[in-house]
């Protein structure tokens, strides 16, 4: 579950930057430069039908075209704001209902720079503090989610270290 503003699925021939920050789940998913694909060892790491992503609101158009080859779900904010987040929790539950276990990745920048201003790329229009704690929260209950990475926190930009306590307050819930 990859919780984001972004989809980080870009390839380098799709990448307006050319940025590999904005590439890992394209490669975890087989896609792209074959240095970062086959990290840890050759090939796919994960199964595009297996990934679901969260919070999204800014995408390249290429990757938009990547992702739904790859069969990758997306749950933009406009959904956020239309399905609630409790619904896109309990429809991400049960589209990975055949995995006994859950990676969660939160990046900073899913929430709205207002909550969280210490990220490097922020978008306006993110998850506020309620939805966001509701989600982990929500994921917490399932009782599979084995792994979290907690990303994009830059105290360098940060006021006041808002950003690392929310984010360790996430982690909490």
């Amino acid at each position: 579950v990859w919780v984001d503003a972004h989809g980080d699925f870009n390839v380098p021939a799709t990448s307006p930057s050319g940025n590999i920050h904005g590439m890992p789940l394209a490669a975890l998913c087989g896609r792209g430069e074959p240095r970062l694909v086959d990290l840890g060892w050759p090939g796919p790491k994960l199964r595009g039908e297996d990934v679901v992503l969260i919070g999204i609101r800014d995408l390249d158009d290429g990757e938009k075209g990547l992702m739904r080859e790859a069969g990758v779900t997306v749950y933009t904010m406009k959904e956020v704001d239309r399905l609630g987040i409790t619904r896109i929790a309990e429809e991400t539950l049960g589209r990975l209902a055949h995995l006994p276990r859950l990676h969660v990745s939160l990046d900073a920048d899913a929430l709205d720079p207002e909550v969280a201003p210490g990220v490097g790329t922020p978008v306006p229009g993110g998850l506020t503090y309620r939805e966001a704690h509701l989600l982990m929260e929500l994921f917490a209950d399932a009782r599979r989610v084995t792994s979290l990475d907690l990303v994009e926190v830059n105290p360098i930009l940060d006021r006041e270290n808002r950003t690392a306590r929310l984010m360790v307050e996430l982690a909490a819930s």
